[in-house]
């Protein structure tokens, strides 16, 4: 009887062993489900905000000065203080994650020109970022790589990636602080006309900023310039080291744009940054983007290899392509109009800058916009993107320079099919006709908290961005999924997005009464579903096919509870 009872015991604690493992099964196959199931970040739908270094937040007045950059400068053409660390501080409070920003792209954040030039609008100074000195330093104005670490380690937290600025078009001006690179690396004697594809490529692209060599496959010395530079920080060593070690592996010529793709990849090394948006593309040869795109990616690979804790997701290495003047409306080529180059194929990009948005935003309402979009986005652009903008740094016609439209900005931009590029400023309606500024110095004022944080106008305009922004970031098939109106009168509908196990499905209505709402449903959501308006911040059950709300506002912005 003792055996006997001993034996059921084991049977009983065998059984339980196995029923907890086959639990612990199940929980892990339903973690690993709900994994699946969760929202994906999808570039081509993303909320990527796009802001100057310099101009956006100041965070650490102590690296204001630098180099000893104290001429008088025209209006603003000058460095305002706007720093790696404001940008961190913004991202830690919030701010980006309650504009449904799920990316940011910084301006170039490379050792910029000691010296300032003078071209008619007084002194500038390389406060904006494209004027490089030293590709392998973070400019003392803009931070440290502490600083940089910090920001992506703190973005990555909230699940906003990194986007930085690539330029291997060219050096910085030539001032008496900076003296021009070696004829082998630079050419300064041609200016491009524009005119062909020659005169486009081949030719500096204005005067006095000289022209990297990126044609040629000729090994080439490092300019003496650095060396001295790198000699007198006592890392000239270590980074010739660094540069045998990758033309070793790599077998590249010791050319021009090998040395530049090396000293931007390293930003993807080390620091973990998740894209890069290119600068003057076709003024570079078409295939400098395509081996810029293998060393992207090889860099991309290794950071996530040697840093398994902190890879956000499987996506790639993001790559957009400034292709100025890009319409999307002219598919994968882009016209020099006695060549025409593809910049999707061979994959050089997985997105250009779509000039052509404004435009269209200027001249069709929301729903010609809207399909147009999608149409193309899921016909000749298929597996590729756009990045839409409205208002831009150096885009000296904006959508609503004055700012009078800035809810229909809102709404065109962030419910447009593709990326959507938030110019800083642009959800606090930051004024882009600046009184004594001249050029594109009027693009580029300090950012408007002082507005922001007083003026009541300005948090109703922050608001609706804010609103708007976060539905987009919470729903892919805002930017990436596809268009279908549900009723013109009153304007009404849906996107649809799937990726393997999910599925995602909104309903939006534009230009609505104010007051109660009736709006048909019936295409996307059954009777019985409860909905919430993320707009109004009010839920409605679906029924006869339809939802009623009542509210103050003319929109809605229907998402399933």
């Amino acid at each position: 009887m003792y055996r006997l009872i001993i034996t059921l015991l084991i049977l009983v604690t065998l059984s339980c062993k196995q029923t907890n493992t086959t639990n612990q099964t199940t929980v892990k196959a339903e973690n690993k489900v709900s994994e699946v199931n969760e929202k994906p970040f999808i570039w081509e739908g993303a909320n990527l905000y796009f802001l100057l270094t310099d101009r956006f937040n100041n965070g650490d007045t102590s690296n204001d000065v630098n180099f000893d950059r104290t001429r008088e400068t025209g209006k603003l053409r000058g460095f305002k203080g706007g720093d790696i660390k404001g940008i961190t501080q913004k991202v830690k409070e919030g701010y980006f994650s309650d504009l449904g920003i799920n990316a940011i792209w910084m301006t170039p954040i490379v050792e910029q020109i000691h010296g300032g030039t003078d071209e008619g609008t007084g002194v500038s100074y390389g406060f904006h970022g494209y004027w490089a000195k030293d590709w392998t330093s973070i400019d003392p104005n803009f931070g440290t790589k502490e600083d940089l670490h910090e920001l992506v380690k703190e973005a990555h937290d909230r699940g906003i990636r990194i986007v930085l600025d690539a330029v291997i078009n060219h050096t910085g001006p030539v001032t008496e602080k900076d003296p021009v690179w070696p004829d082998e690396w630079v050419r300064t004697d041609k200016q491009c006309t524009y005119d062909t594809y020659e005169n486009t490529v081949s030719c500096t692209l204005v005067a006095n900023l000289p022209d990297i060599r990126t044609e040629s496959n000729d090994n080439v010395d490092l300019p003496p310039q650095l060396v001295e530079k790198w000699k007198a920080e006592g890392r000239y060593e270590q980074e010739v080291a660094e540069l045998d070690a990758f033309f070793k592996r790599t077998g590249y010529p010791r050319a021009p744009r090998f040395y530049i793709m090396k000293w931007l990849t390293d930003y993807i090394t080390e620091f973990g940054v998740d894209g890069y948006r290119a600068d003057t593309v076709k003024h570079t040869e078409a295939y400098v983007w395509q081996e810029f795109k293998t060393e992207c990616d090889y860099a991309f690979a290794e950071y996530k290899k040697n840093n398994p804790d902190k890879i956000l997701d499987n996506n790639d290495f993001y790559l957009v392509g400034e292709v100025y003047n890009y319409n999307i409306s002219s598919g994968q080529l882009f016209d020099f109009g006695d060549k025409k180059v593809n910049y999707f194929d061979p994959a050089s990009f997985h997105s250009l800058i779509n000039f052509e948005f404004k435009w269209n935003s200027k001249e069709l309402d929301y729903q010609p916009l809207f399909k147009k979009y999608s149409d193309i986005l899921h016909g000749d652009l298929k597996d590729f993107g756009t990045l839409n903008y409205l208002s831009s740094h150096d885009d000296g016609s904006p959508f609503d320079a004055n700012r009078t439209k800035p809810f229909e900005t809102a709404n065109k931009l962030l419910l447009s099919p593709g990326t959507s590029q938030v110019y800083y400023g642009d959800e606090s309606a930051r004024r882009l006709v600046v009184k004594g500024a001249n050029g594109d110095a009027n693009l580029r004022s300090l950012m408007n908290w002082d507005s922001i944080a007083k003026n009541t106008r300005t948090k109703e305009v922050l608001s609706h961005w804010q609103k708007l922004g976060t539905f987009r970031e919470r729903h892919p098939s805002i930017g990436a999924g596809m268009h279908q109106m549900i009723t013109q009168e009153p304007y009404v509908f849906y996107r649809s997005f799937s990726k393997a196990d999910y599925k995602d499905l909104v309903v939006v209505g534009l230009n609505l009464e104010n007051g109660k709402k009736t709006i048909s449903v019936s295409r996307v959501f059954e009777d019985g579903t409860v909905l919430h308006d993320a707009y109004s911040k009010q839920d409605v059950k679906v029924e006869n096919g339809k939802v009623v709300l009542e509210s103050p506002y003319n929109m809605v912005l229907l998402e399933k509870k």
